[in-house]
């Protein structure tokens, strides 16, 4: 198909767009609270909807949450082009991470439909919830749910830091849509997303081409010794679930360098009990992600990280537990989304550059079910899932522009 280079977006209203929606569940620092089944979250929700139906979309929502913009095809049963992303964030989170790809499917429409152009087949605007999972684990939630890796039910019933139900709160945000999940035929799906890492800006790129994404673990770990008092236990007596918590972060940490130069590996949540200035700890909850794009690595550095905790636990004189929390294995993109995206950038002269996706995205489980891509612009520091993330009006336009050409040749133009 033979796209014009000057077929773009209206990057102005693209960027008053984001800002627009960054006023709701603002941060204390700049960014966004806007997590999954607040009411800020229900809020967010209803500015989008209003703005899907002023471009004349059509709304549909599934009982996950998740929410469906479609906007017509010349020929309604094609199978239509998805895109999007999400508009739930960290409890620190920026404002562009997730919601730059939903908003950017929305301006894509908003374009489309300046211009006059129709399309052969439908395109649908997409509202994943519960992409980050801070709130309620694990992450791309629904997604998973769509593409059929978790069950509903058991969706329904994971719960956040006070013991709320994921249901009872999608229910009460008003939220619950009538449709069943998953079963939407797609012809493909596009995510657009901020990096979340420091490559592109580093090397003066403007589009990354994903072509990969990482595969992830997360384990949530439970060490067990015996509070007692910091000042009158013998150090030889001592069974200390904070220290074995540290002696496992040096572990993490040796792990992911060994497989180096892919391979990442952390401990991030942390829970610490009872957490008094003057008690040795009795317990210690953490969660240690690691992840890599080879799937014989990733199993490895689990293998590593297990044995390990064993062994210091057995040192110390402390029981342990060991929960998967989260887990998907490495991700390779469909070749001709990919290509789309690829010669989107060549088209409108964009510098680029194939690039892994070291982050999960909704797009890694809607892989299973369609052919899938991702599109990344730069974005400041590579700083990320903080509220001083930052990226440009420019880079915006440019992702969102290589975004419009992509779905644009996927979905094809009506005579």
């Amino acid at each position: 198909m033979d796209l014009a280079s000057n077929l773009q977006i209206n990057g102005d209203r693209l960027w008053d767009s984001l800002e627009e929606m960054a006023k709701i569940g603002p941060g204390i620092a700049g960014g966004n609270n806007r997590q999954t089944l607040t009411d800020s979250d229900a809020e967010g929700r209803r500015l989008f909807q209003r703005w899907c139906e002023e471009a004349g979309l059509s709304m549909g929502v599934d009982t996950m949450g998740t929410m469906f913009a479609r906007r017509e095809g010349a020929d309604p049963s094609l199978p239509p082009v998805y895109v999007g992303s999400h508009l739930d964030t960290q409890p620190t989170g920026g404002k562009y991470d997730g919601v730059l790809g939903v908003l950017g499917a929305l301006e894509l429409v908003r374009s489309l439909n300046d211009l006059g152009i129709r399309t052969k087949h439908p395109i649908v605007v997409t509202n994943w919830t519960n992409e980050e999972g801070a709130r309620f684990a694990p992450a791309m939630l629904a997604s998973g749910v769509f593409a059929g890796v978790h069950d509903m039910g058991w969706a329904y019933d994971r719960r956040d830091a006070e013991g709320k139900r994921f249901g009872e709160e999608l229910e009460r945000i008003g939220w619950k849509g009538e449709e069943p999940v998953g079963g939407r035929p797609m012809r493909a799906f596009f995510e657009l997303h901020i990096e979340q890492g420091p490559i592109l800006e580093d090397e003066g790129i403007d589009i990354g081409v994903v072509t990969h994404g990482q595969g992830l673990k997360w384990l949530q770990v439970t060490l067990t010794g015996r509070e007692s008092h910091t000042g009158s236990t013998p150090m030889p007596k001592r069974r200390n679930a904070g220290l074995g918590m540290a002696r496992v972060t040096e572990l993490v940490h040796e792990v992911a360098m060994a497989y180096q130069p892919d391979a990442v590996g952390a401990i991030g949540h942390v829970e610490v009990y009872p957490n008094s200035r003057n008690i040795i700890a009795g317990r210690t909850v953490f969660t240690i992600d690691i992840r890599s794009p080879d799937k014989c690595v990733l199993d490895a550095m689990d293998g590593r990280i297990r044995a390990g905790i064993a062994q210091i636990c057995e040192a110390l004189d402390i029981a342990h537990e060991i929960e998967q929390v989260g887990h998907f294995d490495p991700v390779a993109f469909d070749e001709g989304c990919v290509k789309a995206v690829r010669d989107a950038a060549e088209r409108l002269g964009y510098s680029h550059r194939d690039i892994v996706s070291g982050a999960g995205h909704d797009a890694c489980w809607i892989n299973r079910v369609a052919p899938t891509a991702m599109v990344f612009c730069p974005c400041v520091d590579g700083l990320s899932h903080n509220e001083a993330e930052a990226i440009t009006k420019d880079w915006a336009k440019g992702g969102a522009d290589v975004l419009l050409h992509a779905v644009v040749e996927t979905a094809g133009i009506a005579e």
